[in-house]
């Protein structure tokens, strides 16, 4: 496929809106969920593009199966929260059941939108158009998408004043450069593997959310990070 036709320039558009929706739902999810939550959760993408991937051609060693269904595993365990609620009836104390941790339902939503995008960038846009320029375009559908759509949502798109305009700088520069990094890596590597680490995100965000916003988790929420990130080590090997 040539990068002088229409093809690649559509699919990065195409890749761009589900950056754009796979991004908002992981954004909501950490303003309304425990980070050290919905970060495992929505880096356990790989699973989704190492099965397409899969799917598109490429061959994984068992040890890779293996390490999808423990990733799969780890995801159910930190996305579900089993406290004790109790409510009293009468003499009697009932338990309640166990449900979804808050915000893990837009991270579910996030983790299948980056699934698809990163095994779309690796096969159908990276390929053709490189590493710089699909981010390039990929930022630029995002934006022009947000702006139109704005007025019928009725959000506001007014600038924000003060010093948040330092930490959005910042956040722009670190997502762009890893973003860049993350489709030179498709570019050179396999698909699989290199969603897999890429995924390690979720690792430096548990940590991160453990030491300043002293967020507190129980103990199969635990085990279940800690199977995700086994999960992903050993589809990474």
């Amino acid at each position: 496929m040539s990068a002088h036709g229409w093809k690649p320039w559509a699919f990065g558009v195409i890749a761009g809106l589900l950056n754009m929706i796979a991004s908002l739902a992981l954004y909501y999810s950490f303003q309304i969920g425990m980070m050290s939550v919905v970060a495992p959760v929505s880096s356990s993408y790989p699973a989704l593009t190492v099965a397409l991937a899969l799917v598109s051609g490429e061959h994984i060693l068992a040890l890779r199966g293996a390490g999808l269904a423990i990733t799969l595993l780890g995801v159910v365990l930190a996305s579900t929260s089993f406290a004790l609620a109790r409510a009293k009836t009468g003499a009697e104390d009932r338990r309640s059941h166990p449900r979804l941790a808050q915000g893990v339902v837009w991270a579910i939503v996030a983790a299948v939108g980056f699934g698809f995008l990163f095994w779309f960038l690796g096969f159908y846009v990276v390929p053709v158009l490189g590493s710089v320029i699909s981010v390039w375009i990929i930022r630029l559908t995002s934006f022009t998408v947000l702006i139109l759509a704005a007025a019928p949502a009725r959000q506001g798109i007014a600038l924000p004043r003060g010093d948040v305009w330092w930490l959005l700088l910042g956040v722009g520069l670190l997502d762009t450069a890893a973003f860049i990094l993350n489709n030179a890596g498709l570019h050179t590597g396999q698909v699989s593997v290199v969603s897999v680490l890429a995924s390690l995100y979720g690792a430096v965000t548990v940590v991160l959310a453990w030491i300043f916003l002293r967020e507190r988790l129980e103990r199969s929420q635990w085990v279940g990070i800690a199977l995700i990130f086994i999960g992903i080590v050993l589809v990474s090997l």
